[in-house]
This record gives structure tokens, sequence and C-alpha cells, in this order.
């Protein structure tokens, strides 16, 4: 029996699917539908992949914009002031601000820079305009739905409304923020948030429920959209639509991309709740291992997937600093089988640049090679994707393979976690049983490790193939 996906798991995923989701649809900004799968019709795993960055802001490969930007700020805001600081959290916005981002969005950058205060510039701004209800404080509230997803519903439902009217004069932006944070609420606590999107709908302002209550129900479709993605509807219109109709993190990521419009903001809203929804496991680690960015106005810290990580405890209520890996014996490196070589983490971190690194543990920081893969696995029980995390592992090492890479595998000491992955390759590509595997690594890596039952029973899953995927 699968054990349920750790709370952590899926809080991870939401904060770092959401900074996925951006990066990886900024590069098709503004761009027509379709464009993503056009470009990649199927899964890129090798050194090249979906993270391509570019775009009309040339953006680097992983590297996330002003929706992960601004959410990074409320984040800290958060954590710092010890709860929701509206003054605190608008001085942090219009720093950022200042700095010019490039892609600031208009509704944003006119309330930020009018030099009114906090709790009347976007009002007033609304008053004058009569325009906005933009997506622009529904793509950075995932951190505060983390945060307050501890709380009941009505707290969480309130605080998002109150972080939207700071920017987004239009209540109805406050209620789809509302929207959004009780169904991560609910997917944080390992319930269905499309089931409870009927109850929610009941706590919306009445003037603002019929609406709401359009774009996501069930048969509602993006074509049927009245505004462009770039207004708060049919952002989490779309959001809920592809997390009906995603079979997986990546599903769902394909879905809202090709959409085209506002790709980076409508993929960010939905990778927070898929993440959510699919834990940190479920997507896939080419993408993680290179998500990264700065927030300018405080562009002395580069973020990247371990301060992610350490954010993502620290906003559950778990304060948590970026993981620093304790040394390892340094086993240097071995090759196991053809092409695919062992090693532990301080083996590993000095070894030849040639290597492909797949690292199975916290490694602090990249070790500086071209291609390096981090995949979410942990060496107890309570591995609930463990099948998805080792298909995502032995789908790449089979792309990276195709290409000539030399691939190296590791975890901190080189035993357990390597040892699964291993085994699990033979029995993938040459069709042993998880005993034959099992001697055969044994016999080439004396550090085998065998401790962990889960292993041993995720590796009888795993499932022959000549082509590299699963049957």
């Amino acid at each position: 029996m699968s054990q349920p996906m750790p709370r952590s798991h899926r809080v991870a995923g939401a904060l770092i699917g959401s900074a996925v989701g951006d990066a990886l649809g900024a590069p098709f900004e503004f761009g027509p539908a379709g464009q993503f799968s056009a470009r990649f019709a199927t899964e890129a795993r090798g050194v090249a992949t979906e993270m391509c960055g570019g775009g009309s802001l040339h953006w680097e490969p992983g590297e996330f914009t002003d929706d992960t930007q601004m959410g990074l700020l409320v984040a800290a805001s958060l954590v710092e002031r010890g709860g929701l600081d509206e003054a605190d959290l608008f001085d942090r916005f219009r720093t950022w601000a200042g700095e010019s981002p490039p892609d600031i969005g208009n509704q944003t950058r006119a309330v930020l820079s009018s030099g009114r205060p906090w709790d009347v510039a976007a009002a007033e701004h609304f008053a004058r305009s009569g325009h906005a209800a933009g997506n622009g404080s529904l793509m950075r509230t995932t951190p505060a739905a983390i945060w307050f997803a501890r709380s009941s519903t009505a707290a969480t439902m309130d605080a998002a409304r109150r972080i939207s009217a700071l920017t987004h004069g239009d209540p109805s932006t406050g209620e789809g923020c509302a929207i959004f944070h009780e169904l991560v609420r609910v997917a944080l606590d390992g319930g269905d948030p499309l089931a409870t999107i009927p109850p929610t709908l009941e706590l919306v302002a009445p003037e603002h429920r019929d609406r709401w209550a359009t774009v996501l129900a069930p048969d509602w479709t993006p074509d049927q959209a009245t505004e462009s993605n770039g207004a708060v509807w049919p952002t989490l219109g779309s959001s809920v639509w592809a997390l009906r109709h995603g079979r997986d993190f990546a599903g769902v990521m394909r879905l809202v991309i090709d959409l085209g419009g506002d790709t980076d903001t409508v993929a960010a809203v939905a990778g927070g709740l898929a993440g959510a929804v699919f834990g940190i496991a479920g997507i896939p680690m080419r993408w993680t291992s290179v998500v990264h960015g700065r927030v300018p106005g405080y562009a002395d810290k580069r973020w990247d997937l371990a301060d992610l990580h350490a954010l993502a405890a620290t906003l559950d209520g778990h304060p948590t600093d970026r993981h620093v890996a304790a040394r390892s014996p340094r086993l240097e490196p071995r090759e196991v089988l053809p092409g695919v070589w062992a090693a532990d983490l301080d083996g590993a971190r000095d070894s030849s640049r040639d290597f492909a690194v797949v690292s199975l543990c916290r490694t602090r920081e990249p070790f500086g090679h071209e291609v390096q893969r981090f995949a979410y696995l942990t060496d107890d029980d309570a591995n609930s994707e463990v099948d998805a995390v080792l298909a995502d592992v032995l789908d790449d090492i089979a792309a990276l393979r195709a290409e000539g890479r030399p691939v190296l595998v590791h975890c901190h000491g080189g035993a357990s976690r390597t040892g699964l992955v291993l085994r699990a390759w033979l029995r993938r590509t040459d069709g042993l049983t998880a005993e034959q595997a099992t001697a055969a690594v044994q016999a080439r890596w004396p550090y085998l490790g065998l401790w962990n039952d889960s292993f041993t029973v995720a590796l009888e899953r795993v499932s022959h193939s000549t082509n590299g995927a699963e049957d």
C-alpha cells in the first residue's frame, strides 16, 4: 500500500511549481496558441530541455519573472514580520518597482509609482480608470496561500483579498485570489481542490459569484473566455481547467502554456495549484533543477532550488535555512554499468565536468557541471511518489545516454539511493529481475546499501523497456 504524500512534499510542490511554471512559460509570453507544443512535440529530457529561455525579454533558461519576484517579496514580508503587514509589503513592492523590472505589469506599475499611501493607492487608481482586474495579484499569491493554509478558510480568504487590494482595486480580483487560497489550502491538506470549488464559491461576494462560477465550472474551456488571459478570470479558470484535464504536472503545464498569451502568469498560477496536488516529486527534475532568479531591489541574493525548498518549509511553519550537506567519504566515480557511473556526494562534487550528474540528495549548491539534475528522493519510507521519481530519473538517464553523455549518479553516501537507481536502470534496460540486478550492481559497486525496504518493493515495480521508457 502506498504511503500518503507528506504535507511537506505538497508545500514544496506549490512554491516550486509556481516558480517552475513562471520560468517555463516566460519564453512563450504573448505568443500564439500552440507554440509550446510546436517547439516541444515530445518531452525534451536531454541536455536541452523545455526550460529553453529566450523570449522577448531574453530570459535565461529556468529564470523566473516578475510573478515569482513579487511572490518572494510576499513571502519575505510574511516571514520577517510574522504575518501580514500591508504597509511593509507595499514598501517592498515599491522598492522592487523602483528598479524598473522589465516585465512589471501596467496596472502594478501605475499603483506603485503613484506616490500614494498603501491603503489608498490601488483604490484610487481603480476609481479613476475602472480597469484593475488583471492577474498581477493572483500571480504572486502562492506563498501567501501556503502561509495562511494553516489558518481557517475565512482567514486565508480574507488575507488573499487584503494582499490583492494593495495593487488591484477591483474587488473581483481579490475574490479570485481568495478562491485560489482556499483551493491550495485544501490541496495541501491532501484534499481535492476541484471538489471544494462549489462550497468555496458560496463564500465569494454575491456580486462576483456568478462570474467566478462561470469560469470555474466543469464544462468551461478557455476558448469561452470573454477577456484575454491577462485578466484574472481566465487566468484562474484556465488553471483549474488544466488541472481537470492534465494527467500530471507536466501535462498541466503543456495545456496552459499552449494557450498562448500571458503564458508565464497562467503557468505560475497553474503551477502553484498543480504543485500542491502532485507534490514536489511530481515536478520533472529537469525543470526544478534549473529554476532561479533575482528580485530587483534585493538582487544581492540569487534564488535557486535549495532556497525555494527552505522557504517553502518556513512558510509552512517550519523555519528552515538553506541546506548544508555534511561531508561524505569521497568515493571516487566508478563506471558501474556501461556509460553510467556512481559516486558519493564529495566524489561527484569534484568529478569530471564531462559528466551529466544526477543528484539523489540535497547538495546545497550545483557542482558546476553543464548538466546536473536534482531528484527529490529521501532515504526513508516517506517516498509516496517513489515510482514517479524513479521513472523521471530513468527517463532522463536514457535521454542523456542517447546523446552520448556519461551519467554520474550519486547520493550522500553513494549506497542506498544510488544503488536503487543503478538496479532500476539494469531492470529497465536489461530486463533483469530485482534479485539479478541487485547481484550485478553489488559485484561492481561494493558500497550498495540494501537497508531501505521501500526501495526493494519499488524496484520490483520497475518495468523492462527496450526504448528507454516505461512499458
